[in-house]
């Protein structure tokens, strides 16, 4: 939530990638899963790994889409600078895959070690170098990343109606994603995870986005959750939650049944694109 605040959100809104009609914005979800679940498998960032063949796809439909947009007549440079710049996804974006992740994750009650820590930063600094980030602007430690990031949004407009579009795309996604059909479940679903997003962004930026009005005690809400999930534990045993989290993670992930494609997007529209 945090990156589509950025003008990188403009970039998603013109190609319709995750606004647009149909299941565009699952998909686009389920391949960031997928790019996830890949890197940090055990080899997956070694030349043969799928972690490396994904993370080099994402850089050449970046490439793709650049072109796209600047041949398209939509795109103003003079206002919004590059899109799907360097300075967006070595500034902002692998900060918040991965720091920023898991800074979210101990919120909710996760432990992370620090030989874990600075094992991300390692894994998404050579992510980053497989993406094309240069590595004057490729952050080496924690402590440049952070600093890298708050940087970058400073730099940054408040949030405009295309990157609220784009924020508020992704919950209408999720409960597809977790095979909701009821409409109740849905709606409920929906709000369980903006709840859960305001206390994890904050409410200046929740609000920016116009979100539903829910609870905006952070300490309550991430509370709850914590217990919420003692409880199951007790309930279902650790092991077993761990295997369905496990497979959630899988399931999230998937999203063509024939595997990976390495075909490139050929129209600036993702409604008139052919699948990539």
């Amino acid at each position: 939530m945090e990156g589509f605040s950025t003008l990188v959100s403009k970039s998603f809104s013109i190609t319709g990638r995750v606004t647009g009609l149909g299941p565009g914005a699952e998909r686009r979800l389920r391949q960031n899963n997928r790019h996830m679940v890949e890197v940090y498998f055990p080899g997956g960032l070694k030349r043969d790994g799928d972690g490396w063949k994904v993370s080099t796809r994402i850089r050449f439909i970046h490439a793709r889409v650049r072109k796209l947009l600047a041949d398209s007549g939509l795109w103003d440079s003079d206002a919004w600078g590059m899109p799907l710049s360097m300075a967006h996804l070595g500034g902002i974006a692998l900060y918040t895959f991965s720091i920023r992740q898991f800074e979210h994750a101990i919120a909710m009650g996760a432990t992370v070690s620090q030989e874990q820590k600075d094992s991300i930063v390692r894994i998404w600094r050579y992510a980053g170098y497989l993406l094309g980030v240069p590595e004057t602007i490729l952050f080496t430690n924690e402590a440049q990343a952070r600093k890298t990031y708050e940087i970058g949004h400073m730099c940054e407009p408040s949030p405009d109606d295309d990157a609220i579009g784009v924020a508020n795309a992704v919950f209408k996604a999720i409960p597809a994603m977790a095979g909701l059909t009821e409409e109740a479940e849905i709606r409920s679903f929906q709000m369980y995870a903006y709840r859960l997003s305001r206390a994890l962004i904050g409410n200046e930026l929740a609000d920016q986005y116009n979100y539903p009005k829910t609870l905006r005690n952070r300490t309550l809400v991430l509370l709850h959750y914590r217990l919420r999930n003692r409880l199951i534990r007790l309930v279902k045993g650790r092991q077993i939650m761990r295997q369905e989290a496990f497979g959630q993670i899988f399931e999230s992930a998937q999203y063509d049944k024939g595997g990976i494609s390495y075909n490139l997007p050929d129209h600036v529209r993702a409604s008139q694109s052919s699948q990539w």
